[in-house]
């Protein structure tokens, strides 16, 4: 990496904000290949666990219990256990903003700018699946991204959305305990990743990010409820787009106060970047940064904010045992139930199980909730009902355990099947005919169809491996 990749104005900025002395340190440190790392999805498969499986060197991030350094070299993305959900590949400090937030088991939250993902399977994981996730990204490409990348993960309780943010007010009034604004910015803390992100900087870019990042926050405070968390986070080091957004939100909502961040590797927010007459005696310190300099890992701006009024906690949920929705026709269900009769060792216990066209759906709430808003997925993708039959989605694959099937074909991870299923290819299997939950080393990969000796395969085309 060379100058060449950074504006000379932002240079400059560096420069004035940071100082000589530790300028030199941080643009040394840009100039070091960016780490790489892993967060373990606890929903299948405990850490310790996953420490004596992983395929490749481990080394704790400080910051996140979960989250692991990896070396370059290796390719986490094309091994089978990624494709089997087993983790997530993220950039370490990006995993504090789930920290930070440390949603809890039956909780509401709201991820509000979700693509591709990275935050929300973390929050699902931290909530055990338990409660309710509305992954929420304005960009339609970007949320089918997000929706597979959720469905990998192996959870239940998400809504993928593709709305505005002031478009979820009537159906979401305070209903959140935590919401969570990763918001886009000019990714000055990312240029070392990906240099090509610096040829869009410029001052302007700065101002324009800062006003569209206010504007976001304040979408996003209706939506909390008393008492409830507001996350906003950045990949930037710039405190127009940091600190000075967190100022001017808090004088215009003095119902929300900063809470101190206290992660190992990070450190406090700037308060002497910002104009006295903007910050006033808000403590901007509590704010979270990190410098990568100073950790292993990308710049990172996280503040965590609650709002004022008494906190209602959630209570557990039962859900009862499956029966026909009112208003789905018979046929549907039994359609669907005569499958889980015939391939589960039970009914799935899920809720709100809604028809949208030939798709069956998992809704984590009240499918009311969500009339008139633009979803692209309502819930756990259970499968699509045609010609008085059920077939079930990867979705419901990935979700369910391989306990619950009962025809499964267990393959090892060095066993070439798997990378043939995971291509695409039929495989040989002997056994009664039926639908067949495919795993690696007990974990789901999908489904395949035994016919006469015969796995039809049944993974994904869009997921299908081409290496």
């Amino acid at each position: 990496m060379n100058d060449r990749h950074f504006p000379e104005p932002y240079m400059l900025q560096m420069r004035e904000l940071l100082g000589e002395a530790e300028f030199t340190e941080f643009y040394d440190a840009l100039l070091q290949p960016p780490a790489s790392a892993i967060r373990v999805n606890t929903l299948k498969v405990d850490v310790e666990t996953f420490r004596r499986i992983a395929p490749f060197p481990l080394e704790p991030v400080p910051w996140c219990p979960e989250g692991f350094y990896i070396p370059n070299d290796v390719e986490p993305g094309k091994h089978p256990y990624h494709a089997a959900g087993l983790y997530y590949v993220q950039e370490p400090t990006a995993m504090a903003v789930g920290v930070v937030a440390n949603p809890q088991p039956w909780e509401w939250v709201a991820d509000l700018a979700a693509a591709p993902g990275g935050k929300s399977t973390h929050l699902l994981a931290l909530m055990g699946d338990r409660g309710f996730l509305l992954a929420n990204d304005i960009d339609r490409r970007r949320t089918t991204v997000l929706a597979q990348n959720l469905e990998r993960w192996g959870a239940r309780v998400w809504v993928a959305s593709n709305e505005r943010i002031e478009n979820l007010h009537p159906n979401f009034p305070e209903a959140f305990d935590t919401v969570v604004v990763d918001a886009p910015c000019t990714g000055e803390g990312m240029f070392r990743r990906n240099p090509d992100v610096a040829d869009h900087w410029s001052p302007r870019a700065v101002k324009g990010n800062a006003g569209r990042q206010y504007h976001l926050l304040n979408a996003a405070a209706p939506l909390v409820k008393p008492g409830g968390f507001l996350v906003y986070a950045t990949c930037t080091f710039n405190p127009t787009e940091n600190e000075a957004v967190i100022a001017r939100f808090l004088h215009e909502h003095p119902e929300f106060t900063l809470e101190p961040i206290e992660l190992e590797g990070a450190s406090p927010g700037r308060p002497d970047w910002v104009a006295p007459d903007l910050r006033g005696d808000i403590p901007l310190e509590h704010c979270a940064r990190f410098w990568p300099h100073k950790v292993r890992g990308e710049g990172h701006f996280i503040a965590l904010m609650v709002k004022e009024g008494y906190y209602r906690p959630r209570h557990p949920l039962n859900i009862p045992e499956p029966k026909r929705p009112k208003g789905m026709p018979r046929a549907v269900w039994d359609a669907y139930k005569t499958w889980c009769e015939v391939n589960l060792t039970e009914m799935p216990r899920v809720a709100g199980v809604m028809l949208v066209g030939e798709n069956l759906y998992a809704c984590p709430i009240n499918p009311g909730r969500l009339q008139g808003l633009r979803i692209l997925r309502p819930g756990l993708w259970l499968g699509q009902v045609k010609h008085a039959g059920f077939i079930p989605d990867h979705a419901l694959a990935m979700w369910l355990r391989p306990e619950q099937v009962k025809r499964r074909l267990d393959l090892t991870v060095d066993d070439p099947r798997v990378v043939a299923y995971l291509r695409g290819e039929q495989l040989a299997d002997s056994g009664d005919d039926g639908w067949v939950l495919v795993t690696v080393d007990g974990f789901s990969l999908g489904w395949g169809k035994r016919v006469r000796g015969v796995l039809k395969n049944r993974y994904p085309k869009h997921l299908r491996w081409t290496w």
